[in-house]
């Protein structure tokens, strides 16, 4: 039952994070991109420092590691993605960042020996394949530097729900999700100085970003990943986080009036239909990791 709700739960996330890509998206025309980041995992950080602080004891050196790693990980999608998505277009960029999906059964099955279930397979060759034919339209050209650095961005997205899977049933989730974000705007707040030109318009637009994406997309969003990957493995939960683009497009659809074509259209039934496989075929409940 407490996997249901951790899936149910990892749900919520890719509804927060594919509502927010069209505020993000309007936001970036009037804030630099690492200073974003800063503002934006700063304030998820203060939040979660506000909730959490009274009920955290001293980490030990094995959980500080655990978080450290995370938001190592972490940071280092998103600063990959941001900088390609420079070189690339949005489309690739999302497709190529959807490619963890598949990476994270296979660093896993690397690193700790976790063999992912024949369903599990299915569904994210289902998922990933959806994912294409929602994001790449036409011929998009070789490898170019963007489309390198996004796949390190989806390689680090990988190690990140990897990482947090063998640690979230080791240690405490406020503590997890603190470090991971904490972390996250510290190293945001040291590189956008020099990184790129600091610019920002204290517009509508960009506030409501930052405290959307600050308090839902950070603060809950990773505390909640970091709660649920206690009781799910790390390939469903990559496999649950390709609704994102779903959601997205539905977002998309109700504030710009995007419409989906029949091509994307398909894509989304494809995507849904590899996590349904998954989260309605019955099997054994396997150990964590670190059991």
């Amino acid at each position: 039952m407490k996997s249901w709700r951790a899936d149910l739960a990892l749900v919520l996330n890719t509804l927060i994070w594919g509502a927010t890509f069209v505020v993000v998206k309007r936001a970036l025309d009037d804030v630099s991109a690492f200073l974003f980041l800063a503002l934006r995992f700063g304030l998820g950080a203060l939040v979660l420092w506000a909730v959490f602080h009274r009920r955290l004891r001293k980490p030990s050196p094995g959980e500080w590691r655990g978080a450290v790693l995370c938001g190592i990980f972490l940071f280092s999608g998103y600063a990959l993605q941001t900088i390609g998505l420079q070189f690339t277009s949005a489309p690739k960029s999302a497709f190529i960042t959807g490619l963890s999906t598949a990476f994270v059964p296979l660093l896993g099955a690397a690193v700790y020996r976790i063999r992912p279930r024949p369903v599990e397979l299915t569904g994210v060759g289902l998922a990933l394949f959806g994912m294409g034919l929602m994001t790449l339209q036409g011929g998009g050209g070789g490898l170019g530097t963007g489309d390198a650095l996004t796949l390190g961005c989806a390689v680090a997205f990988a190690g990140h729900i990897v990482t947090q899977g063998h640690y979230a049933g080791e240690m405490r989730f406020e503590l997890l999700s603190l470090v991971q974000v904490g972390l996250c705007a510290g190293l945001a707040g040291a590189l956008f100085w020099w990184a790129e030109v600091p610019r920002i318009a204290w517009r509508v637009e960009v506030a409501g970003a930052v405290l959307l994406t600050g308090l839902a997309a950070t603060a809950l969003a990773f505390s909640i990943q970091a709660w649920a990957q206690q009781y799910t493995t790390a390939t469903r939960t990559a496999l649950i986080f390709t609704l994102e683009p779903v959601f997205a497009w539905a977002t998309s659809y109700l504030l710009a009036g995007e419409t989906l074509s029949g091509r994307a259209a398909a894509g989304a039934f494809l995507i849904l239909g590899g996590v349904l496989l998954v989260e309605m075929k019955p099997v054994p409940p396997r150990l964590h990791p670190s059991e």
